[in-house]
């Protein structure tokens, strides 16, 4: 790995703006090789560097939250954004962490965000058919031919040019359905409940690419591998 200036390298972290490196560094316990780092001009590698005794954030994140309703994916929408939820160093990262694709305000459930463009493009690249599951309570009650058709890959969604691929519908009760798409099309699951004729009154995404939430509280999230 590459060395890194010390004052650049916070900067990019989050952890201090370069004109703030020289006070972090009084302030703050930043060693490297068992050698307290006083110069914000000195380069080390990322792995060598420990802050208070603990490593560096990951260079790159990949973070997987459970969004909680009310939050916003986006960096310039009016709203309570869904940053607002990460620490303040990760807020200031540069490049900006963002959200892999959306989801709406009122949707819950497993989001992820990184600030590596290359990881945000291989997850959200339609080609890769990245299974997402959602959990949909209903307004009426399901007929049971849903199944079949969401399976069709003959399904309309109106204003659309092309059928839906092939979706999996499992009914869990009457009102109260699991749904697993490999697509992301605008408002796509409120828009298929729409086309068979019903209404989705709550959203929640149980996993995206497998990652799921189960474990998190809403507003919680967690520092994958990458």
């Amino acid at each position: 790995m590459s060395l890194k200036r010390v004052d650049a390298h916070l900067s990019s972290l989050g952890y201090c703006s370069r004109k703030e490196a020289k006070l972090f560094l009084k302030t703050n316990i930043l060693s490297a090789k068992d050698e307290r780092i006083f110069d914000p001009s000195k380069k080390f590698q990322h792995a060598q560097i420990l802050l208070n005794g603990e490593k560096l954030d990951p260079p790159k994140l990949l973070i997987l939250m459970h969004k909680p309703a009310g939050y916003i994916c986006s960096h310039n929408d009016a709203g309570v954004l869904i940053y607002s939820l990460l620490p303040q160093r990760f807020q200031n990262r540069n490049p900006k962490i963002s959200t892999i694709g959306r989801l709406d305000a009122d949707t819950t459930g497993a989001i992820l965000l990184t600030d590596d463009g290359e990881l945000n493009h291989k997850f959200a690249n339609p080609n890769k058919k990245i299974a997402k599951i959602y959990e949909a309570i209903l307004t009426d009650e399901l007929k049971g031919d849903e199944v079949g058709i969401f399976a069709s890959g003959k399904l309309m969604l109106k204003g659309d040019d092309k059928p839906l691929e092939s979706a999996k519908l499992e009914i869990i009760e009457p009102k109260i359905a699991r749904l697993e798409i490999t697509e992301g099309r605008y408002h796509q699951v409120k828009r298929m409940f729409a086309a068979v004729g019903n209404k989705v009154t709550k959203l929640h995404r149980v996993s995206f690419a497998g990652f799921g939430v189960d474990d998190l509280a809403p507003g919680e999230f967690k520092i994958l591998e990458i």
